[in-house]
């Protein structure tokens, strides 16, 4: 079994150079292939669970097909709950198995965030469980704007919380659909000279794959957050299974069609992450 903790696979990535991939889980088929992709490039992964997954699917279910899927793996496999806003939503996601939690208190004034961060990271450590934390809200897509992350308040959060890991806003947004964006390098060096914690980027679809590498090998970033690119690949893929065969309805056969171009595509994503 190689269940791990975000703490077993973030502080390796940093002392090596290289990053994990925090892959957005949605069901099943998408899950399976992240495992498979990760085993055939020998890298860690880290499988989430995130608002939309569990409005869709309860909690101790995922728990459940994240820990199969870690029972069999020959990679270590995190499982992971993704902004999780409230407490009650931590510790449930703590009882149904998972080995990491992200509070995203981000919104919060920052002593109301820090206070609500520390709280969660402390009740997670208890159980064995790492704890992720925000600081500066990451924000979306044709939605509401980022606030970026000061360097001296992420020092603070650090330092007060004991989180495992901290995920910052430096230029990157959730739910872009290309590269084309780029992150603040500047404020990146900025944080990582005051914090010792291991950083996190939310959005990792909207940072060119070139930046992706550079800083998975030269900075303090240790986990990228990846969903929106591998679910454009999912919804492709789909499509042209379907268009091939306009009389298919069995979706574990048509679903089955996915999983090698999904392997192959997060094969891709993978490889930016690792070391030289």
């Amino acid at each position: 079994m190689t269940l791990a903790t975000l703490s077993d696979v973030l502080q390796p990535a940093l002392r090596n150079g290289h990053a994990v991939a925090g892959l957005v889980t949605l069901g099943w088929e998408d899950m399976r292939a992240y495992v498979a992709a990760a085993e055939a490039e020998g890298v860690p992964v880290i499988l989430q669970a995130g608002p939309s997954c569990r409005k869709h699917t309860p909690l101790p279910v995922l728990g459940a097909m994240f820990r199969h899927l870690a029972e069999t793996a020959s990679v270590p496999v995190v499982a992971h709950l993704d902004h999780g806003y409230t407490e009650e939503e931590c510790r449930a996601a703590i009882a149904a198995g998972f080995t990491s939690v992200m509070f995203d208190g981000s919104r919060l004034p920052l002593e109301e965030n820090i206070a609500q961060t520390a709280a969660i990271a402390r009740m997670a450590h208890e159980a064995g469980v790492s704890c992720e934390g925000e600081i500066g809200f990451v924000g979306y897509a044709g939605g509401e704007g980022s606030a970026g992350t000061d360097p001296e308040e992420a020092a603070c959060f650090a330092r007060e919380t004991s989180v495992d890991a901290m995920a910052i806003s430096v230029g990157n947004t959730h739910l872009q659909r290309g590269g084309e964006g780029g992150l603040d390098e500047a404020r990146i060096r900025e944080i990582e000279a005051l914090c010792e914690v291991p950083l996190v980027i939310h959005g990792g679809s909207g940072v060119p794959a070139a930046q992706r590498r550079a800083l998975a090998r030269g900075s303090r970033i240790a986990k990228f957050n990846i969903g929106t690119e591998l679910r454009m690949v999912f919804g492709r893929e789909l499509r042209e299974a379907l268009a091939r065969d306009a009389e298919s309805f069995d979706r574990v056969a048509i679903l089955s069609q996915l999983h090698d171009p999904l392997v192959a595509a997060t094969r891709r994503v993978l490889r930016d992450f690792k070391g030289e």
